[in-house]
């Protein structure tokens, strides 16, 4: 194909920054023609490390270290960085992307699959494209209206949309090329993932495994939208043909009817192209539902479900796969970011992939076969007592399978992992793993009333009783015990060198630079700088909101900027209640914020919040309501809007609604009336009499934490 050259006006205005009418020489003209936007290619990102001031890819290179060799902001100086420029965003929903930068254009995603691209010096936009999702497609969202990030490729700039279709834009003026969707749109898939492109290929995956779906990786072709090869990761109906001869040996670990509830195994975020042993890694989901013996009534190990899995490229054949995680009974997806690198293990050099998936162990995997040269945890772990290297699989704490036992079990880590998808980051200087890690864990129970519902999050596990208690000293001991740490890794030795503590366990993304640097965003809403070799805090600055996304280094004319979006978001402040609270972001402002050395620029001053005053109506149901309602709120109504009915502060705390008063509850949980905001209607599972109960259930959990209130202030 031909590529996309900038008209010259777009260049001068957009790109260089002119915006008068003096007449240009024949040379500078050449020079302009000569751009093109977004002209990268598979020479371009294999030498990327030739071309340090871009972020051409996801974790800037194919090896997604998300290491920056830029080292004019160093561990000497980095008190002097200030902000740039900021751009304020059309939006107060979470924020997960990594910016890419090419060639002095930053290219972005934001909630609701929206892409912005503007002037990496400056943030001046140049264009906005908006795909209009559906908003009644968030209720199939587990994990907020979140984007991670868009790929370039040849004038061209690719988003998958929460709704599953994957766009090719312009990358000179944001109008579509081509469109097409990847899903079924009568399942409940979803994409939240940034794309990847290998050889001309768009490749993208899906999450919604705890919607019922069944989860693949496909390559689009670059140029024309089309399907070239599609992998699934768990085998289908097994009275029609398999797809692959692998899936009709991974059929053989699975048992009963899986295919029915979908089986899960969704590669919802990572995806790692290796150009020296061409092959592909992609990174995949947990089972659903979470309860195997649900799923698969007689146990197995359910391949391809958490697993890394090794692809060819070119056609999507398999190659290899390491389960981390057989028989997933408590979410511990392998979908996290994977890092390449080459390693001396052994007095040996190894070409290793390196893994810190949920379920709190860390694996150095042979990324030519697959075998795992070493696993250990780097959290606090309780599923299992460590890995056998012999044969790879995790010695298991019989205790943990709460399916089998049909008790209740604490588990750590729980649901919310280790580490999730929060990037990690590798440098080759300190030859460390920044992991943004999450100390949490969580009670597992089997639901014995379990029944897929099209319309609620299906895990066969009892929300009710993992609910935060809410006697006080019991509550006080869970939340203390709640939180995370960055922690600097050491791979070969397994071994941690270094941690930051965090009091929440939700914290932003990791870069490494060399200028012997590691910056992460905090929940309590700081970018901060720290030492790469030794964790010494050296610099920190205000984002006014919670972070999760994580930090891309780029320069433009020589300077150096450290860039990041900022926003509250995600599972973990829309599920967790009062663990999210903790943080104590109360404010979420949305934004793309850029640093520099001697940056003068100061956010406006945040508007002083005062929370309302919680004013419920008395509770009068008996306990009856109040116990249905809360099963029904728990399994329909709380990964919106947080456990046990608070709000982690990003959507509506419904204690506080003036609906509880008044017949407007039903019309918006019945009858719609909040479509328009991403809130459907549920009115083909739930009755009035059901809704009227998770009222009761509101109502009720109002007026006890007003009385906890109250007790406090005494």
């Amino acid at each position: 194909m031909q590529r996309k050259v900038i008209p010259i006006v777009a260049i001068s205005l957009a790109l260089l920054g002119g915006a008068g009418c003096r007449p240009k020489s024949e040379g500078r003209l050449r020079l302009e023609r000569a751009i093109s936007v977004a002209d990268v290619d598979d020479s371009r990102l294999l030498h990327a490390d030739q071309e340090p001031g871009n972020w051409m890819s996801h974790g800037r290179t194919y090896s997604e270290q998300r290491f920056s060799p830029l080292k004019q902001i160093n561990d000497q100086n980095v008190a002097q960085l200030g902000l740039a420029w900021y751009m304020d965003l059309d939006t107060r929903r979470g924020q997960e992307a990594t910016p890419i930068v090419v060639d002095r254009v930053m290219y972005f995603t934001t909630a609701w699959s929206k892409v912005f691209a503007v002037k990496a010096a400056t943030g001046e936009k140049l264009w906005s494209y908006d795909p209009k999702v559906p908003p009644e497609w968030a209720v199939n969202a587990c994990c907020d209206v979140v984007n991670r990030g868009v790929a370039v490729w040849r004038g061209k700039v690719f988003v998958g949309t929460l709704d599953g279709r994957l766009v090719a834009l312009d990358a000179a003026t944001g109008k579509p090329i081509w469109e097409t969707l990847t899903i079924d749109r009568n399942s409940r898939y979803t994409i939240t993932g940034a794309p990847r492109v290998v050889k001309g290929k768009v490749l993208i995956g899906n999450g919604g495994a705890e919607m019922g779906v069944r989860g693949y990786a496909s390559a689009y072709d670059a140029d024309t939208g089309k399907l070239l090869w599609r992998f699934y990761t768990v085998p289908g109906d097994p009275s029609k043909p398999f797809e692959s001869p692998m899936l009709k040996k991974a059929a053989e670990t699975w048992t009963g009817e899986w295919w029915k509830l979908g089986g899960g195994g969704t590669v919802w975020d990572s995806i790692v192209y290796d150009p020296e042993l061409d092959l592909l890694y992609i990174g995949v989901g947990n089972g659903t539902p979470w309860d195997r013996r649900v799923r698969s009534p007689r146990g197995g190990d359910n391949l391809f479900t958490s697993s890394v899995v090794a692809l060819k490229p070119d056609t999507g054949e398999y190659v290899w796969h390491y389960q981390e995680t057989p028989g997933d009974a408590w979410d511990f997806d392998s979908a996290e970011p994977m890092i390449l690198a080459s390693l001396m293990i052994g007095n040996s050099p190894r070409k290793v992939l390196l893994h810190a998936p949920k379920n709190g162990f860390f694996y150095v995997l042979d990324r030519a076969t697959g075998e795992v040269i070493s696993a250990k945890p780097y959290t606090a772990v309780t599923w299992a007592t460590g890995v056998d290297l012999k044969t790879g699989r995790p010695m298991e704490n019989a205790a943990a399978r709460y399916e089998d036992s049909g008790k209740g079990m604490p588990v750590a880590p729980g649901p919310l992992g280790g580490h999730s998808w929060h990037s990690i980051s590798f440098s080759p200087l300190t030859s460390l793993v920044y992991i943004p890690v999450e100390d949490a864990g969580f009670f597992y129970k089997s639901d014995e009333h379990f029944e897929e519902k099209a319309l609620a999050f299906n895990t066969a596990t009892d929300f009710v009783a993992a609910g935060m208690p809410q006697k006080p000293d019991v509550k006080k001991a869970i939340l203390e015990s709640i939180k995370g740490h960055l922690s600097a890794w050491d791979p070969v030795r397994q071994k941690e060198v270094w941690r930051v503590e965090r009091s929440s366990p939700v914290n932003g993304g990791v870069l490494s630079t060399a200028g012997n640097l590691v910056f992460e965003g905090t929940a309590q809403g700081n970018l901060e700088a720290y030492s790469a070799d030794t964790g010494q805090k050296l610099w920190s600055a205000d984002t006014q909101s919670g972070v999760v996304a994580a930090p891309v280094a780029y320069s433009v004319n020589g300077e150096q900027y450290v860039a990041l979006e900022v926003g509250w978001g995600g599972v973990f402040p829309l599920a967790t209640g009062e663990v999210a609270l903790k943080s104590g972001r109360v404010q979420n402002v949305s934004r793309v914020l850029s640093y520099k050395l001697g940056g003068k620029v100061n956010l406006p001053p945040l508007p002083v919040f005062s929370p309302p005053p919680l004013k419920p109506p008395r509770s009068t149901a008996d306990s009856m309501t109040v116990e249905k309602g809360e099963g029904l709120y728990e399994r329909y109504c709380s990964n919106c809007h947080g456990d046990v009915a608070v709000s982690g502060g990003v959507l509506p705390d419904l204690r506080y609604s003036s609906t509880l008063e008044n017949e407007q509850w039903f019309d918006v949980v019945l009858g719609g009336a909040s479509q328009p905001s991403g809130m459907v209607s549920f009115r083909k599972e739930l009755s009035r009499d059901d809704a009227a109960a998770i009222r009761a259930y509101v109502i009720f959990r109002a007026n006890q934490s007003l009385a906890e209130t109250k007790a406090i202030r005494k």
